[in-house]
């Protein structure tokens, strides 16, 4: 039995990386709807049908999880590490007497509680004594209720979570609220107010980034965008040389790792470094998706066939945020690297099958099983290879995160 499993970014009020909340689904079936999510939750946590670890998806962080009325009353969420997880109580429960113990009881043993999709209804008031987080979907709630009951959880010492997050504004906004976390994709929309100039150094690295993308592939012209910053120049010889990358050989130079390595790999180990260092004052986490997505839409280009020089599929999902790092367009952007009219097209939202690659990984991300059963289907990828991928670059990306932080 393949089991499939989504994520989705948890920020603090630095939009620093808290935890993920991860949604599960256990086959192909379970795409399709009327599907009891106690079954689903259920016998993934407790039949170990996850391909990886819980730590291994979450990179370490702690990890929110839905649970439902019978899953919590028979304590499938005792299975768990206490450290790792946070136990979600779905706004559909019943409130009886056997759920209110249950949660007791989960909390007694030393996990962490949440009220999932918190309404502020008074009939929730005999679980918030046992409640460590409130998570507040701002979209559907009563504003007017939430606003006059803030304080009061924050009195019990309750940490807040603003779900469907979407824009810095109503970041900034729920923030002077009161509330501790943050779940949108606001910290993966560009703040434009009006157009920026990219800085100098900004334009050295984009500089670096349109010759690593090109098809011709000029050595002397990388060395000498490198040998203005002698720092890039440290961490991609430092990054090449790491054991996860090159476990035999010393590498000295870019003219050695372009022989050892190969151009395409060099390009793409290129691109990446110079991708983290252009979004120093962005949150890790952006760099964090852009990577998963980098490699994602890598081994679906390879599913497809495509042609791997310049790694179109590589730099398709790594350049996907780029808008976003920069604080810019991203039709602007794009028109600074010398990349394929498609690419550039599927970067701008254009209709081709290159975009095909981001709808999907899109659709993983937000754990919309439709639409990943939808796009899979258009890309003529069997689900269970496009899950398969989707778990290979979250390993794959909190490894390069981890090389890049060091």
């Amino acid at each position: 039995m393949f089991s499939y499993v989504a994520r989705q970014a948890i920020l603090d009020d630095k939009k620093e990386l808290y935890a993920y909340e991860l949604l599960f689904r256990e086959g192909e079936q379970n795409f399709f709807p009327n599907i009891c999510p106690d079954e689903a939750t259920s016998k993934i946590l407790t039949n170990n049908h996850l391909d990886m670890g819980l730590d291994e998806i979450t990179g370490g962080k702690l990890a929110f999880i839905n649970f439902h009325q019978d899953t919590l009353e028979y304590r499938f969420p005792t299975s768990l590490d206490q450290k790792l997880v946070v136990i979600e109580v779905v706004e559909t429960v019943n409130l009886s007497e056997k759920l209110i113990q249950a949660c007791i009881n989960i909390k007694e043993m030393g996990y962490k509680l949440a009220l999932d999709d918190f309404a502020f209804d008074p009939k929730w008031d005999v679980l918030l004594p046992y409640a460590d987080i409130v998570k507040v979907d701002i979209v559907e709630c009563d504003q007017q209720l939430m606003r006059s009951n803030i304080e009061k959880l924050k009195l019990a010492n309750i940490k807040l979570v603003a779900e469907k997050i979407e824009t810095h504004e109503e970041f900034e906004e729920y923030k002077a609220l009161g509330f501790d976390y943050f779940q949108g994709y606001f910290f993966a929309r560009p703040e434009i107010v009006k157009q920026k100039r990219i800085p100098t150094s900004q334009l050295a690295l984009l500089d670096l980034i349109s010759v690593s993308a090109a098809t011709d592939f000029n050595l002397g012209r990388v060395n000498d965008i490198i040998e203005r910053d002698v720092s890039l120049s440290y961490k991609l010889l430092r990054f090449i040389n790491n054991p996860l990358i090159n476990k035999s050989n010393s590498i000295s130079s870019l003219r050695h790792a372009l022989n050892y390595m190969g151009e395409i790999e060099v390009k793409k180990f290129i691109a990446l470094v110079a991708l983290a260092n252009l979004g120093d004052s962005k949150t890790i986490e952006l760099l964090h998706m852009s990577l998963v997505r980098a490699k994602f839409c890598e081994l679906i280009g390879q599913a497809m066939k495509l042609a791997k020089n310049p790694p179109t599929g590589f730099l398709l999902g790594l350049f996907s945020l780029l808008d976003a790092i920069l604080d810019s367009s991203m039709r602007s952007v794009v028109e600074k690297l010398p990349l394929g009219d498609e690419l550039k097209a599927a970067l701008c939202g254009e209709k081709n099958e290159l975009q095909g690659y981001l709808n999907l990984i899109r659709a993983y991300e937000v754990g919309h099983w439709q639409n990943v059963a939808r796009y899979s289907k258009e890309l003529d990828i069997h689900l269970a290879m496009t899950q398969s991928f989707y778990n290979e670059a979250i390993k794959w990306g909190h490894a390069m995160k981890q090389l890049i932080s060091d």
